[in-house]
């Protein structure tokens, strides 16, 4: 069985969400999704997520390409879970291209895919907040 792993907050799930799941599932047989707490979101990315870390969970859990979820909490945290959860390949989007390079010393296969362009949950939260203060019947 050819293992799989990605990473990501996956906050405000959209379709290009479904995009690298897919992508990512495609590469193996099992797919693991680690996903950011709260915490290190907080903490290292600096960011705050709209839904917090459990239903974040729930809603990847419920994506049929995705077979287990695990809580990503530092950025050092890939090399030991690709042991322990005997990943072949990781699987990122290409705006980390380079990033994570040196698990293929490690015998793991990294493989960036190319994000899906038109979307992303930091432009959802941008396009909501500005069309929120627009006067009412504004709003596209």
């Amino acid at each position: 069985m050819k293992r799989v792993i990605t990473y990501g907050t996956f906050d405000l799930l959209h379709y290009g969400h479904i995009n690298l799941l897919r992508r990512a599932k495609a590469q193996g047989d099992y797919l693991v999704a680690a996903l950011s707490t709260d915490e290190f979101n907080e903490r290292e990315k600096g960011k705050r997520t709209y839904f917090p870390y459990e239903r974040r969970k729930q809603l990847l859990e419920a994506i049929r390409y995705v077979d287990l979820v695990i809580p990503e909490d530092s950025w050092d945290q890939k090399v030991t879970d690709c042991e322990k959860y005997q990943v072949d390949t990781l699987v990122m989007g290409d705006d980390w291209e380079g990033r994570f390079d040196f698990l293929e010393d490690r015998g793991v296969d990294v493989v960036y895919v190319p994000r899906t362009p038109e979307v992303s949950t930091t432009q959802i939260k941008r396009d909501l907040f500005s069309e929120s203060r627009l006067p009412q019947g504004q709003a596209s």
